[in-house]
């Protein structure tokens, strides 16, 4: 009797998770959506910081700023080999975000800047009117 001694194939699954998931815009839905993070980052074996901090930054934007009556926000994680990616959708596509810096005597507004700090990158992508994401990118800790 021989043995095959080739190495297992790997799977798919082992490379790429991914979570999506629609919140509605107010503050409760913004926390909804980083304890839903916090849950899949701990299942998926991922740190939960920087992401857990991005998740929240980002989800309460879209409740902030982003913010549509009766019109609800999409968190969706990728993980992608040594990525993991985090999309926040709404639907005010007209107003994108801009990185500003904080000002000392405001009690707010330090969103992006914290996005900006933690990410590795991040951007917004534009989607089928009246949509826009906001997107940040972090590195897994197996790749760092």
């Amino acid at each position: 009797m021989t043995q095959n001694s080739a190495p297992p194939r790997p799977h798919l699954s082992d490379h790429f998770r991914n979570v999506s998931s629609l919140h509605p815009p107010t503050p409760r839905g913004a926390r909804h959506a980083r304890l839903l993070a916090r849950e899949h980052l701990l299942s998926w074996g991922l740190p939960r910081d920087p992401a857990e901090h991005i998740v929240g930054e980002l989800a309460a934007n879209a409740a902030t700023h982003g913010r549509v009556p009766d019109r609800n926000f999409r968190l969706t994680l990728y993980v992608v080999s040594d990525t993991l990616r985090i999309e926040v959708t709404d639907t005010l596509g007209d107003r994108h975000p801009r990185l500003t810096h904080p000002r000392l005597d405001h009690v707010s507004g330090r969103g992006l800047f914290l996005v900006d700090a933690l990410a590795d990158k991040w951007g917004v992508s534009a989607g089928p009117y009246p949509k826009k994401t906001v997107w940040a990118e972090v590195r897994t800790e197996g790749s760092r």
